[in-house]
């Protein structure tokens, strides 16, 4: 699927390793990073919930609030987004994650970065949930 800067999935893993830089440590962040935009490929006019809908049981509350507000966090960069909305996301102990994905995104759209292969960021989180098991 068509991505400004190449397709969707160099978008994602340009995400991703931002976002691993960010948070090395947080499985379900590096989840999100990877995962925001994967409905783009089922739905255009709603990759949101099309990425909720095949992700359904198999990610966390948390990875799941980040994938369901990344578009919303740019409506609240914006000013375009409701004031209940806003305060629910704010009062969120995850509103700064969220909008630190937010970021992440606006800076995943650079041509010809090089960036990690799927394998590897799935591997990487694999080693990273090992990793975090055993403590």
């Amino acid at each position: 699927m068509y991505h400004p800067e190449g397709d969707v999935l160099y978008h994602l893993l340009q995400v991703f390793e931002l976002a691993r830089d960010e948070r090395p440590y947080d499985v379900e962040f590096l989840q999100a990073a990877l995962l925001h935009d994967v409905g783009k490929g089922i739905d255009r006019s709603d990759h949101v919930g099309a990425a909720l809908s095949v992700l359904e049981g198999l990610i966390t509350p948390r990875t799941e609030f980040f994938i369901e507000h990344h578009m919303h966090a740019l409506e609240l960069k914006s000013g375009k987004l409701g004031a209940k909305l806003r305060q629910e996301l704010e009062a969120s102990e995850d509103f700064e994650d969220l909008m630190l994905l937010r970021d992440l995104d606006n800076q995943g759209r650079v041509p010809g970065v090089t960036v990690c292969t799927l394998d590897e960021a799935l591997d990487y989180m694999r080693e990273l949930e090992r990793t975090n098991e055993g403590e």
